[in-house]
């Protein structure tokens, strides 16, 4: 066990007041969490992410293993943020969707 979480304290860290105390791949200010979004959520591969984001393979797999090493708590920081942007989403109305509404035309009664 020990060497695994050498392994893993190799390529992820928690710097507290970046990015929120949130784990990243080490050097970078790139989440776990990104890593989860982007293979997990959207499908980008391994190779994807790594050549997108000038990262090593064995970045992204220790990402990958500390998501399922702590899932259940990422997830719920994941559901969080997701509802706090909803949150805000419904205060603060869009902006862009209210200039295109104002830019429609309106329909002239004949």
């Amino acid at each position: 066990m020990a060497m695994i979480t050498k392994s893993l304290d190799k390529h992820i860290e928690i710097t507290p007041g970046c990015k929120g105390g949130k784990p990243c791949i080490k050097g970078r200010r790139i989440t776990v969490q990104n890593i989860v979004i982007w293979h997990e959520y959207m499908g980008k591969s391994v190779d994807e992410i790594a050549t997108e984001y000038d990262l090593e393979l064995a970045d992204i797999y220790a990402a990958l293993a500390y998501y399922f090493d702590y899932r259940e708590e990422l997830d719920r920081e994941m559901d969080e943020s997701i509802a706090f942007v909803n949150a805000l989403r419904t205060k603060t109305p869009s902006k862009l969707k209210q200039k295109l509404q104002e830019q429609k035309p309106h329909a002239t009664k004949d």
